[in-house]
């Protein structure tokens, strides 16, 4: 079963399960046991033990990242308990009067919270709510805004966690460095690109199609399904803008300091090589660490919250990130069914793009369609990153390195876009966790935006394959996209007209 068509089948099981039922956690866990069933052909209890060593494995590799929620979780339940997001929200429903203002406010905390996707869903969703909510902007549509400007801002930005597990990607013998070859990508990722700019343009013009259009219609006049709201915790504080401001900036500053001490700054590496062997999850663990001891001195002798109440936060904050917390375990698990010591999804796909390599004009068009698939089937742009560049350096090798970077951007950007409309991906479970969005909304109300830009980067890729430049890939999708909104929004007048 291993490397076969039927390694496609736990991802399909679980998205169809999570589409079809709109009950997240069974249909992961089905779709682990269809894998595991298939690996141990069909005996029951191998699979049960096949899934729970699986478990055990990817929790205990990803459990930095577990920590990190958990401690950013406390950071949030104690902001959110010392009155200093309902103090932020306050000041920017004074100096935001407008849906559009409230929407291009968070697009722009997003992306000032470049650092990493994690910490972008979570602080934008806890800050911005109250103002959206004000101006009656649904929580699906601020999901949106929140998933757009993480992982598309993530991947273009050269200090972040994102750019430190693309360089990691690539083969130690491969004699090229990844940090460098992630600079060359970034004009050419164009889903990042031209996500943000498809989303500048749609809170400019205020308009909605799709799905979101017709979520909208259909939640007018009514109350919108959310999640999370029995969870609120109670602010017992009197804290300032400053109490919100101070600790962000506090966190960013030392995840970016826990990057380049994992890096070996001390030991002598310069700042590229340092972000470059970064430890990007134990980096972000140390940050969030120390922002909390940080956020301890600054509270309390300022009676912002009390020692009880700073203890409370911690039992506060975990709960709120369990929801999150399961379904990326179960993520991780159903990743793990699919990863190459088990039924090895990577070799099946990469066995069909080496059949291909032949058709070379048409390459980064293939790899960021095969890019897209594996990352909404498996739930994880990192995952693919691990996958595809190694085939990518494979088929083209090092010999010019301007077609490279294309090809290693077409696969960035795919991973991207296949992660972004995942419902089992990390960043869309948490984008729905920080909008307190019911998840199954969020998924089906963006695909139709995503997939909209993703057909752009598609034409686009084809052009820049067969020009061989990929400065022509971009050109040809920025101007296709701009076609493609020039159309919607001639749409939306004809309607609006009659």
């Amino acid at each position: 079963m291993s490397a076969t068509i039927w390694s496609l089948v736990p991802p399909i099981v679980a998205i169809a399960l999570a589409l079809w039922t709109k009950e997240v956690y069974l249909s992961l866990l089905i779709g682990i046991l269809s894998g595991a069933l298939l690996y141990t052909r069909f005996r029951i209890l191998d699979a049960v033990e096949t899934t729970v060593d699986i478990m055990n494995w990817k929790i205990g590799d990803n459990i930095n990242i577990l920590l990190f929620l958990v401690l950013l979780g406390i950071l949030v339940a104690l902001i959110t308990k010392s009155g200093a997001s309902k103090a932020y929200g306050e000041w920017a429903s004074r100096k935001i009067t407008s849906q559009r203002g409230a929407l291009f406010a968070s697009m722009f905390l997003g992306i000032l919270i470049f650092v990493d996707d994690y910490f972008n869903c979570l602080t934008v969703g806890t800050v911005m709510r109250p103002v959206t909510d004000k101006y009656k902007i649904s929580r699906a549509k601020l999901a949106y805004i929140i998933d757009a400007t993480a992982a598309p801002v993530c991947i273009i930005a050269p200090i972040s966690s994102w750019a430190a597990a693309v360089g990691s990607s690539l083969p130690e013998d491969s004699g090229v460095d990844g940090f460098s070859l992630f600079l060359r990508t970034i004009p050419f990722n164009l889903y990042a690109l031209l996500t943000i700019l498809f989303m500048i343009v749609l809170i400019a013009k205020n308009v909605d199609y799709g799905a979101m259009a017709s979520y909208h219609a259909r939640i007018a006049g009514g109350k919108e399904k959310t999640v999370g709201g029995e969870e609120e915790i109670s602010i017992t504080g009197n804290g300032k803008v400053v109490d919100l401001v101070l600790p962000i900036l506090v966190l960013i500053v030392l995840c970016i300091s826990g990057m380049l001490y994992t890096g070996g700054i001390l030991e002598g590496a310069g700042i590229q090589e340092a972000f470059a062997n970064c430890n990007s999850s134990l980096s972000l663990v140390l940050g969030s660490f120390f922002t909390l001891v940080f956020v301890f001195i600054f509270y309390l002798p300022r009676k912002i919250v009390t020692f009880k109440e700073f203890c409370e936060s911690f039992v506060q904050g975990f709960k709120a990130m369990t929801p999150a917390i399961m379904i990326l375990c179960l993520a991780w698990t159903l990743s793990g069914v699919c990863s190459g010591e088990y039924l090895d999804i990577g070799s099946f796909v990469g066995n069909l793009v080496g059949g291909n390599a032949f058709i070379g004009a048409l390459l980064p068009a293939l790899f960021f369609a095969v890019a897209v698939g594996l990352s909404f089937a498996t739930g994880t742009s990192w995952g693919t990153f691990g996958i595809m560049i190694p085939i990518v350096l494979a088929v083209i090798g090092t010999g010019d390195i301007g077609i490279l970077a294309l090809n290693v951007a077409a696969v960035l950007a795919g991973a991207v876009c296949g992660d972004h409309v995942s419902p089992i991906s990390d960043t869309t479970i948490l984008a729905s966790a920080g909008a307190q969005c019911n998840h199954i909304n969020h998924v089906s109300t963006q695909i139709p935006y995503a997939m909209t830009v993703a057909a752009c980067c598609l034409a686009g890729y084809l052009a820049g394959g067969i020009a061989g430049n990929g400065w022509v890939a971009l050109a040809a999708g920025l101007i296709l996209e701009v076609a493609v909104l020039a159309f919607i929004l001639r749409r939306r007048g004809q309607a609006a007209a009659k």
